[in-house]
């Protein structure tokens, strides 16, 4: 069995708890407008065996320490969920901490036994209503829901992750949404509101691809920290 693989990131910091050796598999099923990693979507990739990823990961294990270990990101791991199921398998083996970076828009019987060897789900929820999931993702908002509840049934810890887009939906209304949506999931040990960065447009440049994002902005430091008062529970 190989896994399509865009790249490899040895000592991630942003990708779960503590010092992480990231997987970026190739391949996703949406279109999300603001995408950074649509070189990983589209671009180039090669294929590795689990065990030959398993022996990359194990030279750096010595820096994980108590918190730290792998983290299986995209594009969306789900697409690839056997391949991912037989990674991560053989990480728990050897005492690494697993994490799945994902989008939630796949619930198949493959994901749900992907899940029994999770330590932990990043899971985005990239807006807040129906409406704007369609236009500007590529899925129904019960996808994610639906996976976020699958989480909560089983008590996986799942840190949630929401990009915030200046004119799209950087007001107080969406984020209090965004509260209503999690307030009975016990399983969410954190959310984080990330503000949509422009970077990305030289990517689609490169690759002659239309930034669908291109007229949006980033939001202003104010208006995150004013966001994330609402998050808490401030004023």
């Amino acid at each position: 069995m190989t896994g399509k693989i865009h790249s490899f990131q040895s000592l991630g910091t942003l990708d779960g708890p503590g010092v992480r050796f990231v997987v970026f598999l190739h391949g996703c099923n949406l279109h999300c407008g603001y995408c950074h990693n649509i070189d990983v979507c589209r671009g180039d990739c090669n294929e590795f065996t689990p065990e030959e990823i398993l022996e990359k990961i194990l030279r750096y294990k010595d820096y994980f320490g108590l918190e730290g270990g792998v983290t299986v990101s995209g594009g969306e791991p789900l697409l690839q969920a056997e391949f991912v199921t037989a990674l991560l398998k053989l990480c728990k083996k050897n005492g690494i901490h697993t994490a799945l970076d994902t989008s939630g828009s796949i619930l198949t019987d493959g994901a749900l036994k992907l899940l029994d060897f999770c330590d932990l789900v990043l899971l985005d929820i990239k807006m807040t209503d129906d409406h704007s999931y369609r236009t500007h993702i590529g899925c129904g908002m019960n996808a994610p829901l639906s996976f976020l509840d699958e989480l909560e049934k089983r008590q996986i810890p799942c840190w949630v992750r929401h990009v915030v887009v200046s004119g799209l939906n950087d007001t107080a209304e969406n984020i209090l949404r965004l509260k209503s949506l999690l307030s009975d999931k016990t399983c969410v040990q954190k959310v984080e509101l990330l503000p949509f960065r422009k970077l990305c447009a030289q990517k689609y440049e490169t690759m002659g691809i239309p930034f669908p994002f291109a007229s949006y902005h980033q939001p202003e430091t104010d208006t995150m920290k004013k966001l994330n008062q609402v998050l808490n529970g401030g004023k």
